[in-house]
């Protein structure tokens, strides 16, 4: 177990433990208040872990192996004793796994029963990434008082809803996210986890999708039914979205997210509602995807959860810090979005080209969408190898891609807050997508993205303009660099390619293709819309004041 200890040290580069010697109790039944039974083992150090705070995290992807290990082990031997339970109807719990709309019930339940055990001390802190983070805001608003303080880890109050906007349904996560839970009891998934993520790319096109899950996993699944039938106002929905629980929570909450996380809008969205309700809340964005794992939720667990169990204060710091690309180090910030920047249009322009000048008078520009050959999604915000930052001239190669591109900077131009886009589109069908990226091209002319979004329109073969919101970011554009806009008519399979028929996603069979135009000039100024800090920001990169751990 040492070894497994000081490989998890390493991998996450922490501090040395308090301990290296702990016990962990096996099976523990918590019953529910229907009376099903669902399983939680607990981790502690052998000498001294009782009446320790401890750590909750109720998880569907199971309790022991490599989840268990790196994320129980490692706070048992920094100060706590860990809780961790898998939710109902997974990994040896009773019930039926129901994604989503069980953990409210469950959740209280759990914590009813936590206060009352011999070995539990006086405080507990909700832990836990993604999944984990739900099932905290699905309690927020009643915690008992023994909850001290919550820090939810690239996450949000509504998950899988920001996914399924009638205007932008985002198909390969949620999907992906349904294959897993579906697979991840089988015998040996986790050594077959290569031959499924094959498995799942070719059933992404299947047609009609409903019938993708059959080819995924062998069986139907009905939350894939549920997400490919019912976008996010759907009453199916009812009950799983704790949004209106945020500003309820009355302990401490640290939120943790990263720019190329799957949740990150979300997470904003509750930073923003705990903010305007003047709860002590902290926020911390790093240069991360979803699947990132690195020493920054730990730290603050130390840092900032122990201290609030304990009646004590933790070391200050600003609400915001935020890592700023491009710089490549951490900044303070006093709110989200911060102060001090200010929207300022950049127009696309003849030739390509992308400048704060006014729209000079120019023809359209064209391309063709063929979604039997979709324009591909390449690094960005997913839950795949291929995600982040990452190289884009093979898709700016691409003939349905359009790209308009600044003259190299004179001086730095700092980007910190929400993106938006504001293109003039006209499509020869009445159904098509619009997919805008902001990236940064270097003075070698690589281009790596920013961020980006897509809107779908249901009447695009009318001129109008598409408003799309792109994810919020933190980069610095330095001096000799180039900013550079890419519009396109899909990111597949990140999103579910427009068949532009407006057939449903479900049941949708045939494939037309589209001729697409982007329109820019004096009456159609379409631009990208960029908060730009007012000031001239200076190059050299503040002092960080977190230790940055993996950041890949």
């Amino acid at each position: 177990m040492n070894l497994g200890s000081r490989l998890i040290e390493r991998r996450l580069k922490l501090d040395p433990p308090r301990t290296r010697d702990l016990v962990v109790e096996r099976d523990l039944r918590v019953p529910m208040a229907d009376g099903v039974e669902l399983l939680a083992d607990r981790w502690a150090p052998r000498a001294g872990g009782e009446g320790l705070p401890t750590a909750l995290l109720r998880t569907p992807y199971g309790r022991s192996g490599p989840f268990g290990m790196f994320m129980a082990r490692p706070l048992a031997e920094r100060g706590y004793q860990v809780l961790i339970q898998s939710v109902r109807g997974g990994f040896g719990s009773g019930g039926t796994f129901d994604p989503l709309r069980q953990e409210r019930e469950d959740g209280l339940a759990t914590l009813e029963w936590l206060v009352r055990q011999p070995w539990f001390g006086d405080s507990i802190v909700l832990y836990g990434p993604s999944y984990l983070g739900y099932v905290q805001w699905a309690v927020a608003d009643r915690l008992p008082p023994q909850v001290k303080a919550m820090i939810p880890q690239a996450t949000e109050s509504a998950l899988t809803l920001g996914f399924l906007e009638k205007d932008a349904f985002s198909l390969e996560t949620p999907f992906g996210w349904g294959v897993l839970v579906g697979t991840q009891e089988r015998r040996g998934a986790m050594f077959r986890q290569a031959g499924q993520a094959r498995k799942t790319r070719r059933a992404l096109r299947t047609l009609p999708l409903g019938e993708a899950d059959v080819a995924a996993i062998g069986h139907r699944s009905d939350y894939i039914q549920d997400i490919l039938a019912h976008d996010a106002a759907d009453p199916r929905w009812s009950g799983v979205d704790h949004r209106d629980r945020v500003a309820a929570v009355t302990v401490p909450v640290s939120l943790i997210g990263g720019w190329f996380d799957i949740f990150l809008p979300g997470q904003l969205r509750d930073f923003r509602t705990l903010q305007d309700a003047e709860r002590h809340a902290h926020l911390t964005v790093g240069p991360w995807t979803h699947l990132d794992f690195n020493d920054t939720a730990v730290r603050e667990a130390v840092e900032f959860g122990l201290p609030h169990a304990r009646s004590e204060q933790p070391p200050e710091r600003a609400p915001v810090r935020l890592y700023v690309m491009g710089e490549e180090s951490w900044r303070e910030f006093g709110s989200w979005p911060p102060s001090g920047y200010e929207t300022q249009r950049f127009h696309l322009q003849p030739d390509g080209a992308l400048s704060a000048e006014a729209p000079r008078e120019s023809a359209p520009d064209t391309y063709r969408y063929d979604p039997a050959d979709p324009t591909p999604a390449a690094g960005g915000v997913r839950m795949v190898k291929d995600s982040g930052r990452v190289d884009n001239a093979a898709l700016e190669a691409r003939a349905d891609v359009l790209t308009y591109t600044t003259e190299a900077l004179a001086e730095d131009v700092e980007v910190v807050g929400e993106v938006n886009a504001e293109i003039w589109f006209q499509s020869s069908l009445p159904h098509a997508d619009v997919f805008v990226r902001l990236c940064d091209v270097d003075p070698d002319g690589r281009s790596t993205n920013v961020c980006d979004g897509l809107i779908s329109l249901s009447a695009a073969d009318e001129l109008s303009c598409a408003h799309v919101r792109l994810w919020p970011t933190a980069q610095l554009f330095k001096r000799g660099h180039r900013i550079r806009v890419q519009i396109s008519s899909g990111a597949f399979p990140r999103y579910a390619r427009n068949p532009g028929t407006g057939e449903p996603h479900a049941t949708a069979t045939t494939l037309r293709p589209a001729t697409q135009s982007v329109h820019h000039g004096p009456a159609h100024p379409s631009a990208i819309l960029l908060p730009i800090r007012r000031d001239t920001p200076s190059t050299a990169a503040a002092p960080d004041p977190v230790r940055q751990g993996d950041q890949s």
